[in-house]
């Protein structure tokens, strides 16, 4: 009950019929996150770190929670195996 109770509450302040949307959005890929079982804020940092080092807008797919989530699961994999 928590999530929707923050969300009302800060989508108040949104400002602007495109802040609405960009809150939504960023909403969106944060529910993304959590039903891929990525923790949001290291996605997002991870997210923010490849896009400043120059990631390809044309692979975008790959900056993507549930790719996130499949990259952390094989670094898991090669460090039990190793």
């Amino acid at each position: 009950i928590r999530s929707p109770a923050m969300n009302r509450r800060n989508a108040l302040f949104a400002g602007h019929d495109e802040g609405g949307r960009n809150w939504s959005r960023f909403a969106s890929l944060i529910g993304t996150c959590r039903m891929n079982g990525v923790e949001p804020y290291a996605y997002l940092r991870d997210l923010f770190i490849s896009l400043a080092n120059g990631h390809l807008a044309k692979d975008i797919d790959a900056l993507m929670p549930w790719a996130y989530a499949r990259r952390l699961n094989e670094s898991k994999n090669e460090l039990i195996c190793e």
